[in-house]
């Protein structure tokens, strides 16, 4: 059964600051529970403040970065130094400046075709899968959410997944035409938790629906996200959240 928290963030500082905060709160725990802690970062300009907030000095020595293991849950196929590339940009912004082991790090391989990403990925994932199911059980995922309503790189139309934990897709999202690697929901939706994380009043209408609207999986992607036995969190500014019923700044909004 999931459990849903929706918190509207009036200012940019406490919307990252509790993000943070709940990054630094799982790591904690997953550690001093199960001796590890995973991660599925996701790409766009949304998580770069976090990104850079993580890499605060003040975590470096408080946190149990060999114990971390960093993942994407989604890929551009580029170069990993390209400025479009998912893992670049959380590279340049946090893991370069914090001290987890570069074996700790998976990149999606996005220089190699779909098709050998995807298998490559799914491989990666397997070795640290928890039986039955072939991936790992992450404690975290951090997503966000486009303006057609896509999250990861599950876009409006794509295909619904069952027991598959990586597909290649094609997407143009803003003009953009793009070649790209996803989790699917099968391993989304197997997190302890999963954190959105939305700002802005261009989101606001893809929000509202996803949110809001029937249970419509083909043309709002992100209505796939509702993990099994874990904890979605959405963490929303202001702007984003402006065509919410004023219910939802008490976070009573029923998914």
């Amino acid at each position: 059964m999931t459990t849903t928290f929706l918190k509207i963030f009036p200012d940019q500082s406490d919307f990252y600051t509790f993000a943070a905060e709940l990054f630094r709160q799982k790591v904690l725990d997953a550690v001093q529970t199960r001796d590890r802690f995973l991660i599925a970062l996701s790409g766009g300009g949304t998580p770069i403040p976090l990104y850079q907030l993580l890499a605060h000095p003040s975590n470096l020595d408080t946190l149990p970065w060999k114990q971390m293991y960093f993942f994407w849950g989604d890929e551009r196929l580029v170069p990993p130094q390209d400025a479009e590339s998912n893992y670049y940009q959380a590279y340049s912004a946090f893991l370069k400046f914090v001290p987890v082991p570069p074996e700790n790090i998976f990149r999606i391989k996005g220089e190699h075709s779909p098709t050998a990403a995807a298998s490559d990925y799914a491989k990666t994932l397997s070795s640290f899968a928890e039986k039955p199911a072939g991936w790992p059980r992450f404690d975290l995922v951090f997503l966000g959410l486009g303006t057609d309503g896509h999250t990861a790189s599950l876009f409006p139309g794509s295909e619904l997944t069952s027991g598959v934990a990586v597909i290649p897709t094609v997407a143009k999202y803003q003009d953009r035409p793009s070649l790209r690697i996803s989790l699917t929901p099968d391993v989304i939706n197997d997190a302890r938790n999963v954190a959105f994380l939305v700002k802005g009043q261009e989101k606001a209408e893809a929000l509202a629906a996803t949110l809001l609207a029937k249970a419509d999986l083909i043309h709002l992607p992100a209505r796939r996200i509702s993990p099994t036995s874990g904890t979605l969190w959405w963490l929303l500014d202001s702007e984003a959240a402006s065509l919410l019923p004023a219910s939802a700044a008490l976070g009573i909004i029923q998914l």
